[in-house]
């Protein structure tokens, strides 16, 4: 019997790998790619021609949404079959998925045994009940902080593509790390990232504007007071990149002490 395709789009590569490595032992299932990234997935999709991808929604460079929309452009002979496996469980998500075509979608930590039934019943194969298939890893690898960080953003609407969203991840990830470097930001953090992008201080500070300003002008207020707990947001009255910076930075830092 033909096996049935399987290609692996999620950023965290140790998940990656739990879950290749798992399918890797199930009867009548080729694992045919990994990718990191949207971008990375669209390539292996045109050249191993999946039956089924299983892919994760937040991602960096070109999240899943995205991805799904471009891969309608690829004039494949035959599109693949998507399970959504992700952090992201709302249901505007959930319909946002459903609607670009998703068959399934799986919250993590999901069950592995459910999953590979899933792969089956979607290629038409019936699950094969073995020692393997129940042998399930235990344990879900903890999502990173870039995972977290991206997750945020992608509920608050600052696309992954706009340069902005990376010099935010890496203004949140330093104010994380060294708390008082919220009150150099000018000084400090945007010189601090621009050397690493290797661009001027003044264009990271503009680009974190552009970003925030994209939020906000989507009008998805209700979220962002959801997100940060409190009714910090309004439409009139945008937050300073710092104060920004600061909110998420808090944010997140809470999650991981609680």
């Amino acid at each position: 019997m033909e096996q049935v395709k399987v290609l692996i789009v999620d950023d965290n590569v140790e998940l990656r790998g739990v879950v290749a490595k798992f399918f890797s032992r199930q009867e009548g299932i080729t694992v045919v790619g990994q990718a990191s990234n949207g971008e990375d997935a669209l390539r292996l999709i045109a050249e191993t021609l999946p039956d089924i991808l299983l892919l994760d929604i937040i991602m960096p460079k070109m999240d899943g949404y995205s991805m799904l929309e471009q891969m309608r452009q690829l004039n494949l002979p035959k599109e693949p079959e998507v399970i959504a496996l992700t952090a992201l469980g709302r249901d505007d998500f959930i319909t946002r998925a459903v609607e670009l075509g998703v068959r399934y979608y799986m919250v993590k930590p999901f069950d592995f045994p459910v999953l590979y039934q899933r792969v089956m019943e979607i290629a038409g194969r019936r699950a094969i009940r073995s020692e393997t298939t129940m042998a399930a890893p235990a344990v879900m690898p903890a999502r990173s902080l870039d995972e977290r960080i991206a997750g945020l953003f992608l509920t608050i609407g600052i696309p992954a593509h706009i340069k902005g969203y990376q010099f935010l991840r890496e203004a949140v990830k330093m104010v994380m790390d060294q708390p008082e470097m919220i009150n150099r930001i000018t000084k400090e953090l945007y010189p601090g990232i621009a050397r690493r992008f290797n661009t001027t201080a003044s264009k990271v500070e503009r680009a974190i504007r552009h970003a925030i300003e994209v939020a906000w002008n989507r009008g998805r207020i209700e979220v962002l007071n959801q997100v940060f707990g409190a009714n910090v947001c309004s439409l009139d009255e945008k937050p300073t990149n710092g104060e920004f910076i600061a909110l998420v930075a808090d944010k997140l830092s809470l999650e991981r002490s609680a």
